[in-house]
């Protein structure tokens, strides 16, 4: 137990985190013993009595009381310790980009981003201490379906997880996926809006369905999609820019295109699905365009892999076909 009393400034990484988030990962308490030595006192906040929810900023001066903090060598040991050879190993190789404030994973399809029902124990956010520099654990900041592949942000610090959230809720962040059809769209571009709800498919399961604006839980869905190619009438790659981000909405509107998703085993087409084709779901994060303050906007890409790329290998499509920038394609 450190036997002193520590006056910590609140570093700029953190700017914007609440008082309580702060504190917990400085001290090994529980929300109830951090309310009390808030409450004694014992934890201030520039000399003053604070609040758990008190948003600290940077500079401020946070005042913890003598109990055991780990250092970041002990956390960089502890969360190597616990991750096995091939947990680092898997996360280590799905990094495509890093730099002082974020990670870019390329996902595969398959595992799921969090844990859940019927997610399994193995998720990327319970493997997420292995990108740790041991002074924060690294966050997510936004969601991929289990068998969506593709572009999954990790913030490396709080305020790198405040920027990003409030990017991805504002609709500042230019986001494009790739999807294999099953038939070709018509038009073969356009925008779909709709009021979509949470609903039952005919087998009982939870899916997106259509609804009316002043239905309860509705939500106003927009996508813009443009066909890049085609196999015949059978198939498309089609490319998806989605202006709003709600559960499923790629996938329900390619469904109420009648050109559902390949693989798709929710939103299911009643045409045939081509010969030959890799199983699983054909939806891919390609690309996404951040914002920065004076800089230039980031553009990440993630190649295809794994069985959407062996389906492009099959139907023929050449990822050449959508040009360097994934954006041109809709304007």
């Amino acid at each position: 137990m450190n036997s002193q009393v520590i006056n910590e400034t609140v570093n700029p990484k953190e700017g914007g985190t609440r008082l309580d988030r702060w504190v917990k990962r400085r001290l090994n308490v529980t929300q109830g013993q951090l309310e009390k030595l808030l409450r004694s006192g014992q934890i201030r906040v520039d000399g003053s009595r604070a609040k758990a929810n008190t948003r600290l900023e940077a500079g401020m001066v946070v005042r913890l009381p003598p109990l055991h903090q780990p250092t970041a060598a002990e956390k960089k040991a502890r969360a190597a310790n616990t991750a096995s050879a091939k947990d680092e190993q898997f996360m280590r190789e799905m990094v495509i980009y890093e730099d002082d404030d974020l990670f870019a994973l390329n996902k595969p399809a398959g595992i799921a981003v969090q844990g859940g029902t019927k997610q399994g124990d193995r998720h990327i956010d319970g493997m997420l201490d292995i990108l740790s520099d041991g002074e924060y654990r690294p966050k997510l900041v936004h969601r991929l379906d289990k068998e969506t592949s593709g572009l999954l942000l990790i913030a490396r610090h709080p305020a790198s997880a405040a920027w990003l959230g409030d990017l991805f809720r504002s609709r500042d962040m230019e986001k494009v996926y790739w999807a294999v059809t099953v038939g070709a769209p018509k038009p073969p571009a356009g925008q779909v809006r709709c009021w979509m709800t949470k609903g039952e498919g005919s087998e009982g399961r939870e899916r997106m369905v259509q609804c009316a604006q002043n239905d309860e839980g509705a939500r106003h869905a927009i996508t813009d999609y443009v066909t890049v190619s085609q196999a015949g009438q059978k198939a498309a790659w089609v490319a998806l820019r989605p202006q709003t981000g709600r559960m499923h909405q790629l996938r329900f509107h390619m469904h109420e295109l009648g050109t559902s998703i390949l693989g798709d085993d929710k939103y299911m087409t009643r045409r045939e699905v081509p010969q030959g084709v890799a199983n699983g779901l054909h939806l891919h994060a390609r690309a996404l365009q951040i914002p920065r303050k004076n800089k230039k906007p980031l553009l990440l890409q993630a190649p295809l892999s794994g069985h959407m790329k062996r389906t492009f290998d099959t139907l023929g499509f050449l990822e050449q076909e959508a040009g360097k920038d994934p954006l041109e394609l809709f304007i």
